[in-house]
């Protein structure tokens, strides 16, 4: 068969697919598990159309990590009809999650797709959004691969936006022919504002850049402490990205020629990443780009495929760490606030990285300065998420604490070191 007769095949195939929302939805069954794109890459038409048939449906379960719309189904008049299952607690969905109208399933971001892929998840409907196909009728998952792809591969009907607004990024597609129903579409994605740095924060990244050596590959995700610590690497030479996701504040870097990607000895001169969050300048920077590599999480977060990264640097945050070193970063007592996310995945690539170093930051105080965030003991009804274990550096805005190979005292001593000092005397009392 000759290309342009192939190319006249997919393209039939893609028209024939292609209904309105609600005739693609019309498949959505009650009882059935519907998977939704990630984060930016969430199908908001589909997912608006889903609500107008609410009356038709009951349990239907709406499963995703980050929302960056407002998640009606959640809401509890949609209750009779669906019950969200929250991979990950976002500020749309942690209402509904702590007051007992939403589930959360705590589980590491690169497990999900296994999730899926075994049917521990089974997938009844994935909702996703692609970019138009190109002239071989491939599609790419644009700026939400995660476990969006493995949900379309699992699901027994596959639903997709097709946003002309989507970008067209390198590293995982997928075919006309393996999606059931195309929706065509046209909206701008959501973007996500630059954060504005405190002189805390400016502290941190300071400190932090002083653990990062030339030629380092960087994991580290969106808001002012990320972005202050980029503030700080100016001086640095060929640094990398491999990471879950990347937003704005690298590109400033890319632009001045400081990361490069030429020492990433796994993906060289590639941008690798899992999703993205980020404003239009992101977006348009990644499309058509093949020095971005988007590639599924069980990929970018597997240990045993990051941690043969160079000189891996990882930097999360936390909401409080206790003075064993026991790290808190996704609840604030008994109330889920977040979730594990890849935190674990990339505090463990990065310790067993040549050269890795695992980095927890966050500022010493919380409520306006009120409450000492280094604790004796991890508040009443609070996870551990990274376990003294694993844990390597701590930074605050008064220093750095290096906790690996560390006794219980000594973790203690240098904690209390790098705490707010209205309550050091408290913690050594405590201790």
């Amino acid at each position: 068969m000759s290309s342009t007769r192939k190319m006249a095949s997919w393209q039939k195939t893609f028209s024939d697919k292609c209904l309105s929302p609600a005739q693609a939805l019309a498949a959505v069954q009650s009882g059935d598990r519907i998977v939704l794109g990630h984060a930016a890459g969430e199908p908001k038409v589909l997912v608006e159309e889903l609500l107008k048939q609410s009356e038709r449906l009951s349990c239907v379960e709406v499963a995703h990590m980050v929302p960056l719309y407002a998640c009606e189904y959640a809401k509890p008049e949609h209750s009779q009809s669906f019950r969200h299952n929250a991979l990950f607690v976002g500020a749309a969905s942690r209402d509904a999650v702590n007051s007992g109208d939403a589930d959360y399933t705590p589980c590491y971001f690169s497990e999900i797709p296994r999730l899926f892929r075994d049917g521990i998840l089974p997938v009844d409907v994935a909702l996703i959004q692609l970019s138009p196909p190109d002239k071989h009728g491939y599609l790419s998952f644009g700026v939400s691969v995660d476990y969006t792809l493995q949900a379309a591969r699992s699901a027994r009907m596959t639903i997709a936006e097709i946003n002309t607004r989507m970008p067209r990024t390198h590293g995982s597609f997928i075919h006309v022919s393996e999606v059931d129903a195309f929706v065509e579409v046209d909206y701008h994605l959501p973007e996500i504002p630059l954060p504005t740095i405190n002189d805390a924060e400016e502290k941190i990244g300071a400190y932090i850049a002083t653990l990062v050596p030339d030629r380092a590959t960087l994991q580290l995700g969106i808001g002012a402490i990320p972005d202050a610590v980029l503030k700080f690497l100016g001086d640095k030479q060929d640094l990398g990205i491999h990471t879950e996701m990347f937003s704005d504040g690298v590109l400033d870097l890319f632009e001045r020629g400081v990361v490069t990607n030429r020492f990433n000895n796994i993906n060289p001169g590639k941008f690798t990443a899992t999703f993205l969050m980020g404003t239009h300048r992101l977006y348009d920077f990644v499309h058509d780009n093949p020095a971005v590599n988007m590639k599924p999480v069980d990929y970018t977060n597997n240990v045993l495929v990051a941690g043969q990264v160079e000189n891996l640097i990882s930097i999360n945050s936390a909401i409080e760490v206790d003075l064993k070193g026991q790290v808190c970063s996704e609840m604030i007592g008994s109330k889920q606030f977040s979730a594990v996310g890849g935190q674990v995945d990339f505090v463990r690539a990065a310790s067993a990285a040549p050269g890795g170093k695992s980095i927890i930051a966050f500022p010493s105080t919380g409520k306006n300065g009120s409450v000492s965030r280094i604790v004796n003991e991890l508040s009443s009804g609070a996870c551990v998420t990274t376990s003294r274990n694993d844990v390597h550096y701590i930074v605050t805005e008064y220093g750095i604490a290096d906790l690996r190979g560390k006794s219980i005292r000594q973790r203690a001593e240098a904690l209390i070191g790098i705490a707010h000092p209205d309550f050091r005397n408290a913690l050594r009392s405590q201790a």
